[in-house]
């Protein structure tokens, strides 16, 4: 138990040591607000449906499948707008990529909390959760559908943030016993080096109307 201790104090002392130097990283826009350069469809193609940009937003107004920045992110802070139509259901992974036989990735859920029926199935399928494995906090306020929220996602080595609105509502460490306990409660509990890997960020076609905005990634050492 005092070894698992000091393992994730001196885990939790390195992370806050990265994100002292944060302040240096130069973040890099993800969208112009003009066109979808420098997203591709899960074919590695040019986005050429379903996604439109949109009054400079990314807007996913028909069915185009998910698309996904070209290049590959391990340790980040990746900041964005995101708005949901009613009922509607969609949400940015990261860490995207071949875990065993499947291409999955960790997920920052985007969701009518209300309407949609994940959200009747629990918290940990509600906006701002890291999809079917933790839950967000009482911190969390969701503005109401059709409002913009604000998001943020922190990745450093095995370390996890979600953030929704100016309040941090998800935190994990991947070594600890609450991560590998919830992983192995979850839908991806085959993967067990789950969300562990560099790889893409997506932005999820789920059959519903959502906006993004204001994407930008600062890289981590």
């Amino acid at each position: 138990m005092k070894l698992a201790i000091r393992s994730s104090l001196v885990a939790f002392v390195l992370f806050a040591a990265s994100l002292a130097h944060a302040a240096d990283a130069k973040p890099v826009s993800l969208f112009d607000g003009k066109t979808l350069n420098g997203w591709v469809t899960g074919g590695g193609q040019p986005v050429e449906k379903g996604w439109v940009v949109e009054d400079g937003t990314i807007h996913r107004a028909d069915r185009g499948g998910d698309i996904f920045t070209e290049k590959e992110y391990a340790n980040f802070i990746l900041e964005f707008e995101w708005k949901i139509s009613e009922a509607g259901n969609s949400g940015v992974k990261y860490r995207f990529g071949k875990y065993g036989n499947a291409n999955i990735g960790a997920e920052y859920q985007v969701l009518d909390d209300d309407k949609h029926p994940d959200g009747k199935v629990g918290k940990k399928r509600q906006s701002a959760s890291l999809y079917d494995v933790l839950e967000p906090n009482d911190e969390k306020k969701l503005n109401p559908v059709g409002e913009w929220n604000q998001a943020k996602i922190v990745v450093k080595g095995s370390h996890i943030e979600h953030w929704l609105n100016g309040k941090k509502v998800l935190q994990v460490d991947l070594n600890s016993d609450e991560w590998k306990s919830a992983l192995a409660r979850s839908k991806f509990k085959k993967a067990e080096d789950f969300a562990t890997k560099p790889g893409k960020i997506m932005l999820q076609d789920h059959g519903d109307k959502v906006w993004y905005r204001n994407i930008r990634i600062a890289e981590l050492e």
